[in-house]
């Protein structure tokens, strides 16, 4: 796809956004099984389904301009994916294995709040309005996952893992 404007880039990290959502789907059920924490299993389970609603919020998205959904490989999310899959095969104490699971789920959420911020900015500067409002309704969803996180490490993980 070649870039002469910023509508083609804008499409172009819609669908990157969109290949990291998928990845992201498979990812999760992953951390649940390997957290030990209730609340960490039920945080892991919640950001699932509201992934797989952001998908479909995607879809909608490209649906207003006109394009296909489909996904450029997200090379960014595959390596933090990896780095979590490779925390996730070392043997630690459960507590601390915790930690981890939510450093590495925050380091995806930071992705997201920046590519999201990103799309949100273009489609704003586009007068893509419909658009816009979408990816905000997303943006604040993943601002309020990385809080939730922040929370559950600060509130109990961090203390046990210590």
């Amino acid at each position: 796809m070649k870039l002469n404007n910023l509508n083609d880039l804008l499409i172009h990290e819609l669908k990157d956004i969109y290949n990291a959502e998928q990845q992201i789907t498979k990812a999760l059920p992953k951390m649940k099984e390997a957290a030990s924490s209730d609340k960490l299993k039920k945080a892991f389970q919640d950001h699932l389904e509201m992934t797989e609603k952001q998908i479909e919020r995607l879809d909608k998205v490209f649906e207003i301009i006109g394009e296909k959904s489909s996904g450029e490989k997200c090379k960014a999310m595959e390596g933090i994916i990896k780095e979590a899959d490779s925390m996730m095969s070392e043997k630690a104490d459960a507590s601390v294995m915790d930690a981890a699971l939510i450093a590495s789920a925050q380091r995806v959420e930071h992705y997201e709040i920046a590519a999201y911020g990103t799309v949100c900015t273009y489609a704003k500067q586009l007068g893509m309005d419909e658009v816009l409002d979408q990816l905000l309704i997303t943006l604040e969803e993943e601002k309020k996952t990385d809080s939730l996180l922040t929370e559950i490490a600060e509130k109990s993980i961090n203390a046990k893992a210590e």
